[in-house]
């Protein structure tokens, strides 16, 4: 059971009851309507904003509103009281028996407890990582998978329809200078002493394993033949070894993809030729010139005629260029065409996951779907902002280019996939984070990962040592079920069934307002309620979750124990995390 849904209803219900009455227009919008836990639980356990959203609209006073409603409310039986609190929120006070029962929904819904259906079965598309595939993927990736495949969780959560997909970025200058790597290595596994990695190529280590299965593939027939006949079989070569790595390394992380879309077969199966035509016939395409770029003197800029597309016409703060000087596309045009391919394969609703460097092209791609869809899709763009990497307080530098980069699957292979995915959902993704690989592993309540998998694991400890103490007691879910829910009368327990009451809610505004870094918060409150309710126990025998001389009352408490255990498991699900049965 959603209770806030429960009490959403309930007011709606009564809304529409003086509707019918004559009382209110007939065909009021409750959109705008909030449910939700106060800010101050003193003052009660449910408030809304119903009368002050619906006001003007009613020809009501909001406050005048909210005492009617407030009084239409009181007289259920879900509700022992409703205020009214300043310009006209309604605050309700609802009896513990419906918190409690709260608990047996738990138990009985088990790790699918919050599953909602807001999103109806519609189709959404999750895109994310889509790191060139020019080597080995680093830790700041890392954040953009996770971030993206927990989002992707949540959206599966809601009841969407998700796809998950990958947009390999084969095509364009980095690519072929990834080819050219490539040969020399290749060269060089054959006995060929290749010098230095030329600038703009790619020095890293990690092309050297490439360059020996080519030449154990192929022998040397490359061997003095011309770059134009060799780089174009060596670059898929490349590409897909480069795609076996990155397959590989986010694997280990435990993050999959339903599809991955080649950018070189946009290219190839006249895409973008096809997307440029039609805005063309549309007038959305002109020959015109482009200012210099942002902090480049105007006269160092030659401006060059090329073929623009209106997106000013969209939203966005100036025309952008389809093709370059030379006549070859620009990135922006191959952009066009994959989401429109995006859109013709079902999805009206897009998410990109991109890193900080992005954030300035978030604008114009929005205004290109605009465009090539007839407004008929949305792109929602989540920006991850930098993972800052520490060695015990140190900093860890990275760099891609000279090869000396720190890769994900290092990381992951030190710390463990579970602390890599906990910590990158620790902060919104625009913020910066910093992720200390000593600090990720230590058994500190500092350390919101063995915080949280603690609270877990304690709870499966207090539920096995349950036997010990009465050996007849079954504890499966729905034996627990059973038990006498009226016995969780103490405020600290009754606070943390309210805050287990409160994971449905969470996950449908986490995943409508795409913030997956909610449900790590959230967990982190969980753990530390019931760690705090572990602790009034230590302190008093009489709030201990095992009483020896009271099994109705042990029982009930196992079934809040487990039901902490099934929410905490439920949302580490989300964040791809397993949770921990023992800890060592």
């Amino acid at each position: 059971m959603n209770v806030f849904r429960l009490f959403r209803a309930e007011i709606e219900a009564s809304l529409r009851a003086m509707a019918a009455a004559g009382d209110l227009p007939p065909d009021l919008a409750f959109d705008r309507i909030s449910v939700e836990p106060p800010r101050d639980p003193a003052h009660g356990d449910i408030s809304s904003n119903a009368a002050m959203v619906l006001a003007r609209a009613a020809g009501w006073k909001p406050r005048e509103l909210a005492v009617r409603l407030a009084t239409m409310l009181e007289a259920g039986s879900n509700v022992d009281a409703a205020e009214v609190a300043g310009p006209g929120f309604i605050n309700l006070r609802i009896p513990r028996s419906v918190w409690q029962s709260c608990v047996r929904d738990i138990l009985e819904a088990g790790v699918g407890y919050g599953d909602s259906t807001i999103g109806a079965g519609r189709a959404v598309n999750v895109e994310y990582v889509s790191a060139n595939p020019t080597g080995p993927m680093h830790v700041g990736h890392a954040r953009g998978a996770v971030i993206g495949d927990a989002l992707a969780a949540l959206f599966d959560k809601a009841g969407y329809r998700v796809t998950r997909e990958y947009y390999i970025n084969d095509a364009g200058a980095q690519v072929d200078a990834l080819a050219q790597s490539v040969l020399l290595r290749y060269r060089q596994a054959l006995g060929e002493e290749i010098g230095e990695i030329p600038e703009g190529l790619y020095p890293g280590d990690y092309l050297v394993a490439v360059g020996e299965a080519l030449a154990e593939r192929d022998g040397d027939r490359w061997v003095g033949a011309p770059e134009a006949d060799a780089l174009p079989e060596i670059r898929d070569f490349a590409v897909d070894a480069m795609m076996a790595t990155v397959r590989d390394d986010l694997a280990a992380l435990g993050i999959r993809h339903d599809v991955f879309r080649s950018e070189r077969e946009l290219h190839e199966d006249g895409a973008i030729v096809r997307v440029a035509e039609d805005l063309e016939r549309r007038g959305l395409v002109y020959l015109g010139t482009i200012d210099a770029p942002k902090g480049q003197h105007s006269e160092d800029w030659e401006a060059r005629e090329q073929l623009l597309f209106r997106a000013t016409g969209f939203g966005d703060d100036s025309d952008r260029p389809l093709r370059k000087s030379d006549g070859s596309w620009t990135y922006f045009a191959a952009d066009m065409a994959y989401h429109l391919d995006k859109f013709r394969r079902g999805f009206d609703e897009m998410v990109d996951v991109w890193g900080a460097d992005h954030k300035g092209y978030v604008k114009r791609m929005q205004a290109a779907v605009e465009a090539i869809t007839d407004a008929g899709a949305s792109l929602d763009v989540r920006i991850c902002n930098l993972v800052n990497l520490f060695e015990s307080g140190r900093p860890v530098k990275m760099s891609k280019r000279t090869g000396t980069f720190v890769t994900l699957r290092e990381v992951v292979d030190e710390v463990g996939a579970d602390a890599v995915r906990f910590m990158m959902l620790t902060r919104s993704s625009e913020a910066a984070l910093d992720f200390d690989l000593a600090e990720v592993v230590a058994q500190s309540r500092d350390n919101p990962v063995f915080y949280v998998q603690y609270a877990h694991a304690r709870a499966c400890s207090i539920l096995r040592n349950a036997n010990d103490m009465f050996p007849a007691l079954a504890t499966g879910d729905s034996d627990l079920a059973r038990a006498d829910m009226s016995l969780l009368e103490d405020d600290a327990e009754l606070a943390l069934v309210r805050l287990l009451a409160g994971w449905p809610r969470l996950a449908e505004t986490a995943a409508s307002v795409r913030e997956p870094h909610r449900v790590a918060y959230y967990l982190r409150d969980v753990a530390g309620a019931f760690h705090g309710l572990w602790n009034k126990g230590n302190d008093n025998p009489e709030l201990r979750f095992l009483v020896a001389d009271d099994e109705a009352l042990t029982r009930a408490r196992l079934a809040l124990v487990r039901a902490t255990a099934v929410v905490v498991a439920s949302g580490l699900a989300v964040m791809g995390v397993r949770p921990a049965e023992v800890m060592r």
